[in-house]
């Protein structure tokens, strides 16, 4: 069949010249070979690895690499398909680069904890300088997924449950990633994943079902998806849900209504690991059907599934799919290959020097170890606990006392976990022979022989202590009695949480809480650290330990981090972005909730109301939660005017002072309520927050600026509008310590 011309979609008339010459050389062949995405090398990340992949580069029936990495391995590759396919087009190579690449960050539910979007943007910057050091242009992130439901394990992947924090946390990434100029050899491109709503799956179970209303998906769901892509980010990957009884990737209102008509998206959308080839099981078509229903959708390129290689010719020859919509879809991965500089230099992002000296340098550690320290949330505190003292002993207790391998958490790239700092390594760094370390290990992290095995076929390096619970107890009882102060780090092991690792229990694994009540009963201070991908359960922990601080799975620099937090050279300044429950049934619980008719007031015998009867309404922990070494006091907002109309803008003031002891950064957050709409609307919203740094005694004046779009929302006509009337502000510390002003909008 011959090649069909394509018209020109870009603002980029040169590009498009070129693709079009490019493509009316190409067969029908290598056209369908572009949209093929093929895993090579050190990760398999799913239930299918790709076979023949150097006969296939050198037929041009390949478009793209993932899971290789290495300027060496990249290189070969790469020669193959420009030395040994006939049109000589480079391949794009891309990785999961979630939370740094050699270097490792926090966990990206860890970073939104620090509210602090220059610290993640130089995250996501220090991660594209290492990956493009190693022969990547292409990083699967950022995962902008909103999640409300704790047992979801790739909720540690996102950045909590609030659109407007996740959406600016979305750009901050994608600039990190892009710049201004992905030719640049330190830039990638990005991917936003996953489109749409996955955060959203029935029962917390990964892939699982998404059904909501289109007010609800507009209004929570689908902002931080619209925000990276406003910032510029040159790919999408399709989700694993269904949307609408439609899965995500062979739906067409999704990736081409929607996407691209109405969002006006010009990059080229992905798959997820085969994604195509699961449409099968979600009960839409056989092999040929699916395929045709994925590029009739809007899909691009298949990943790892090879549905597209094997059907896409005999479909177009059956009339099920048009050459037209193949040469779409070609000239989508075309242009990216383009935008990157490919054309020009296929060995611009291969660059030997570079890989040896980009990885793991002094900067890029302190930079983990910095933003790792402004991460962690100190969730109680009572009378002055932390920091501790820089003298005396410290019974240092807890399967992931001394754990390297779980610091780097889960989608941890090419992160080696053995360049990781443990916590007793990082006391020591930190305080050298100030404190005694007496370490007991306390506790496996679980004692499920079934759950180590399936966390060790998948990279968990799970060992398990041969000594009885009660043993390993008893010695970790005498060493707290030995010492002036306990710190038990405790937690999840990275594979608990992250991609197929959804939990029903989110309570401690194990024996742990067993022996956290034993230490409770020496009478020492108890210090929890806990490490973990999502919102734990921790009713007991909150009620006994003296101090609990969130340090989430912090990365390659963790250990140095939480000594430094620990002993109070650095003042924690997270605050939590994701609800933390008091019993798995609340879940999933979020902060932006909507009334009901019959709003639980408080009166414990009042039955008719809605609430639950054997445990409080409200959360353990809220969302913006997370306290100092210092204390912040907030003076009443003001408001410049008490009403504005459209076009106009009204400033929100408060006067925050540092009341303490201590010089500390505090998240000034802004809330706002739209008391009466067309449709109901949400108890609050974030709409503003700063991350200011105020010395002891020093007070500042911090000022927001609101006008009618931040009032907007999707109305039953799904129209985006503002409705005039009364609206409540918010400003404080938390979602629940907040204080009140009202301004009407005319």
């Amino acid at each position: 069949m011959p090649a069909t011309s394509v018209p020109a979609r870009s603002s980029d008339p040169e590009m498009d010249r070129f693709i079009t010459d490019l493509m009316a050389k190409m067969s029908l062949d290598e056209k369908i070979g572009q949209l093929n995405l093929v895993s090579v090398g050190f990760d398999v990340t799913g239930p299918i690895v790709s076979e023949n992949v150097d006969e296939n580069i050198k037929r041009g029936n390949v478009g793209g690499v993932f899971n290789t990495y290495t300027p060496i391995a990249v290189r070969k590759l790469q020669e193959l398909a420009v030395n040994s396919s006939r049109h000589k087009i480079p391949l794009i190579f891309g990785y999961d680069v979630i939370h740094g690449h050699r270097t490792i960050f926090p966990i990206p539910l860890g970073l939104s904890a620090s509210w602090d979007l220059q610290a993640i943007e130089r995250s996501a910057r220090i991660a594209a300088e290492e990956a493009t050091a190693d022969g990547l242009n292409w990083v699967f992130s950022p995962m902008v997924d909103i999640a409300r439901d704790a047992r979801w394990g790739r909720i540690a992947e996102g950045a909590g449950e609030d659109p407007f924090l996740g959406s600016r946390i979305a750009e901050a990434m994608v600039q990190g990633y892009q710049l201004d100029n992905m030719k640049d050899p330190n830039t990638v491109m990005a991917c936003v994943k996953h489109f749409a709503l996955y955060g959203a799956a029935e029962a917390g179970r990964d892939y699982g079902t998404v059904d909501m209303s289109m007010q609800r998906m507009f209004n929570e769901f689908m902002p931080p998806y619209k925000a990276a892509l406003d910032a510029g980010a040159g790919s999408v990957m399709t989700s694993f849900n269904e949307i609408n009884g439609v899965p995500a990737t062979g739906n067409r209102w999704l990736m081409t209504e929607l996407l691209r008509e109405q969002w006006g998206f010009d990059g080229f959308v992905v798959t997820d690991y085969t994604a195509i080839n699961e449409m099968i099981a979600h009960g839409v078509g056989n092999e040929s059907e699916v395929a045709a229903l994925a590029l009739k959708a809007g899909v691009d390129m298949d990943m790892v599934g090879e549905l597209f290689l094997k059907e896409l010719k005999a479909n177009v020859e059956r009339g099920t799919v048009t050459e037209e919509e193949i040469n779409t879809a070609c000239r989508r991965v075309l242009e990216a290959k383009y935008k990157l500089g490919l054309f020009e230099d296929p060995f611009r992002y291969i660059n030997e020097e570079r890989g040896k000296t980009a990885m793991l340098t002094k900067e890029h550690r302190e930079a983990a170890r910095e933003i790792a320290r402004k991460s962690m949330v100190l969730l109680k505190n009572d009378k002055n606990t932390l920091p501790l003292k820089s003298s005396g002993s410290i019974a240092l207790i807890g399967p992931l006392a001394r754990n390297q391998r779980d610091l780097i958490g889960n989608w941890s790239g090419a992160g080696d976990w053995k360049q990781a700092v443990s916590v007793e390594q990082g006391i020591r760094n930190v305080m050298g022979n100030k404190v005694k370390i007496n370490y007991a290990k306390g506790a496996n992290l679980t004692d499920d022989a079934q759950m180590i095995r399936r966390l060790n076929a998948h990279g968990g390096e799970l060992e398990l202590d041969k000594r009885s619970s009660e043993a390993m107890i008893k010695e970790a009882v005498q060493a707290a009695r030995n010492s002036d102060v306990i710190v038990a780090v405790v937690g999840e092991s990275q594979g608990m949480s992250g991609e197929a690792a959804s939990r029903a229990d989110i309570g401690l694994p194990g024996q742990q809480l067993v022996l956290l009540k034993a230490l409770k009963q020496t009478g020492k201070p108890l210090v929890i650290v806990l490490m973990n991908g999502r919102p734990l359960t921790l009713p007991w922990e909150h009620e006994n330990a003296n101090a609990i601080l969130e340090t989430w799975f912090a990365g390659t620099e963790a250990g140095n981090a939480i000594a430094d937090v620990l002993f109070g050279s650095y003042n924690p300044s997270g605050k939590l972005t994701v609800t933390f429950p008091r019993h798995v049934g609340q879940v999933p619980i979020f902060y932006n909730a909507k009334n009901t008719g019959r709003p639980f007031n408080g009166e414990e015998l009042n039955k008719y109301t809605s609430r639950y009867m054997d445990v409080p309404n409200e959360p353990l922990y809220p969302f913006g939660h997370g306290l100092s070494y210092t204390s912040f006091t907030y003076s009443k907002p003001k408001l410049s005017k008490a009403s504005m109309t459209a076009g106009e803008s009204l400033e929100v003031s408060v006067e925050v002072r540092n009341t303490g002891n201590y010089d500390g950064e505090e998240v000034v957050q802004l809330y706002v309520q739209d008391v009466v709409g067309s449709i109901t609307r949400p108890v609050k919203e974030l709409k503003g927050f700063q991350k200011i740094m105020l010395k002891k005694g020093e007070s500042r004046t911090v000022t927001f600026k609101l006008t009618a779009d931040d009032l907007k929302f999707y109305n039953n006509q799904m129209e985006y509008v503002y409705e005039p009337g009364e609206f409540k502000v918010y400003v404080g510390t938390s979602s629940s310590e907040l204080q009140e002003a009202g301004f009407r909008l005319n």
